[in-house]
């Protein structure tokens, strides 16, 4: 047979891993699509990003950092690191939606989608450190880390849910406004890095190149924005409500509301204390937290079905018991 030496197929002969670890293993890829996040922003404030001045090695002569680089290139050495820990999450993740039964085409191509992601991110993160940290390659670096929390978040939704069409649980207007709250928090991410390229904390102590604006007013069109996004989470409540829409949907838009004041809050004391490193760097966790809850509001407005039989969560189902009575009294309302 012609992938009877396909290692996957030869896993999945012999293994089948539960639907709980396939659905585990997808929650780590987001865990771990958030850590190297913080821990990239955790080089740059400490003014590691050039700690190993060459890529892919450390150094022209060297792999690894050498004793003369002291604590910077070790702290941009382990980052590169954790790459690699990132791929043998990504790649047990394929591996257990591959043994699967039955095995999902969906689930694997998601998980091939974050390796490639990961990939692409590891050669733009060689090209910034080849252009001296230029903070157009940094912004770009950090976006492609966005995309594959993106993917991650809806590899981990997809997990839960079946094959089925997508079918609205809210009218379409409602789910209008849910894209408009999506692209109104990916405009203040992609805003959040060009305050980051244009401030104080360039990654390095040398002098690096940055983004030619005045980092304060592009702080307070990202603080407009932050005002946008909150808005139309309260609006989306509102209207959920309005329209008696499924429990969970008003709830994730809850759980969104929280999680912003939270980054509201850390936002506001990183400015007034004039950006120190710690709070930056909780403030970039928190912006992985707004869109990982942002995505989630948006999936769950939406039905795919239950898993199929050998794959349905262990206990209730949960969200999708409270969404299936729920479902005609949207459209009803929409109609109206």
């Amino acid at each position: 047979m012609p992938n009877s030496w396909n290692p996957l197929e030869l896993i999945a002969r012999r293994w089948t891993p539960s639907a709980r670890l396939v659905r585990l293993a997808a929650l780590v890829t987001v865990v771990m699509a958030v850590l190297i996040v913080v821990t990239g922003g955790a080089v740059r404030l400490t003014q590691s990003g050039l700690g190993c001045e060459t890529w892919p090695k450390c150094t022209d002569d060297s792999l690894t950092p050498t004793a003369d680089m002291g604590i910077y290139g070790v702290i941009e050495f382990s980052n590169r690191l954790l790459t690699y820990v990132l791929c043998a999450v990504i790649g047990f993740f394929i591996i257990v939606a591959r043994a699967a039964k039955p095995m999902r085409s969906s689930l694997t191509r998601l998980g091939w989608s974050q390796f490639w992601i990961v990939m692409g991110n590891a050669v733009v993160g060689g090209i910034t450190v080849l252009t001296g940290l230029n903070p157009y390659i940094v912004s770009s670096h950090f976006l492609l880390s966005t995309v594959l929390l993106t993917v991650a978040v809806i590899t981990w939704q997809r997990t839960r849910e079946g094959d089925d069409a997508p079918r609205l649980l809210v009218a379409t207007a409602v789910r209008q406004l849910s894209w408009l709250l999506v692209g109104a928090a990916a405009a203040l991410i992609v805003i959040g890095t060009v305050v980051t390229g244009s401030g104080p904390h360039a990654g390095d102590a040398r002098e690096v190149h940055r983004i030619p604006l005045d980092w304060q007013e592009i702080t307070q069109l990202h603080v407009d924005f932050v005002y946008i996004v909150f808005g139309l989470t309260v609006a989306l409540w509102f209207t959920l409500r309005a329209v008696r829409a499924p429990h969970p949907a008003a709830r994730r838009v809850v759980e969104l509301f929280v999680v912003l004041l939270s980054q509201g809050l850390i936002g506001y004391v990183q400015y007034f204390t004039h950006l120190p490193e710690f709070v930056v760097g909780m403030h970039m966790l928190g912006s992985c937290l707004v869109w990982i809850a942002v995505l989630r509001v948006f999936l769950v407005l939406r039905d795919r079905g239950t898993p199929p039989p050998d794959a349905v969560p262990d206990g209730p189902t949960g969200e999708h018991e409270a969404l299936q009575p729920a479902v005609e009294e949207p459209a009803a309302a929409g109609s109206r």
